[in-house]
């Protein structure tokens, strides 16, 4: 089935399954794909699924789509197109075509059922700053509190659309947090987290939206 990836600065923040005849795509709340992003027009952009075939159509947007960098009005897509909007990229990618594509786990602060595989245990030694194999979130407060996250992808994203979500990235000498989307700015330790990735220690704590979580990696 064909999906929607959507990043900035090369951070996952939600995917999307293209099952509907027509999917929208704009800053207004009730679009199918919403991007809370002054470059984003209300109503920007609506995929057309027709069969096999997809295509997008820009909806006289202000700052307009782009795909793979070229300006367009409407255009059908293929694999691994990439949609510019702003400084948003949104990968269109049809699993048929791009088995083994890694999937990207994104997960919502108080969602219930959270799951994820059990990540292989690894025999090297432990580094302090070092992606622990049992690395994780732990929710202190709010609904979902004493729920666990384990942070098995490369990329997780937590926190409430449109208030303040935060990506927790997973990178050779550790793990990073960065904020992606809402106008709340979640804290580590209670500081202010920018767009600029910084690291997580053991022990820190987040808070998006006002529930609050630690980080364990061990």
């Amino acid at each position: 089935m064909p999906k929607m990836i959507v990043s900035i600065d090369g951070v996952v923040i939600k995917e999307v399954q293209l099952t509907k005849d027509r999917t929208t795509l704009g800053r207004r709340p009730y679009n199918d794909i919403v991007i809370d992003n002054l470059a984003v027009s209300g109503e920007h952009a609506v995929i057309q699924l027709a069969g096999n075939d997809v295509s997008l159509e820009d909806l006289n947007s202000t700052n307009g789509t782009y795909i793979n960098g070229k300006a367009v009005k409407k255009q059908q897509l293929a694999n691994n197109d990439t949609i510019e909007i702003g400084k948003y990229k949104i990968k269109y990618v049809n699993e048929q075509q791009s088995e083994g594509f890694e999937r990207t786990m994104v997960i919502k602060a108080g969602a219930a059922g959270l799951s994820a595989p059990a990540p292989a245990a690894s025999a090297a030694p432990a580094v302090s700053t070092a992606p622990a194999a049992n690395a994780a979130i732990k929710v202190l407060s709010g609904a979902a509190a004493g729920r666990e996250v384990p942070l098995v992808k490369v990329v997780t994203t937590i926190g409430k659309p449109g208030v303040a979500v935060a990506a927790i990235t997973k990178r050779p000498h550790g793990f990073v947090v960065a904020h992606v989307e809402g106008s709340n700015k979640p804290t580590l330790n209670g500081s202010p987290i920018g767009a600029e990735p910084v690291t997580l220690k053991d022990g820190d704590v987040l808070e998006l939206a006002g529930t609050q979580m630690q980080f364990a990696n061990g």
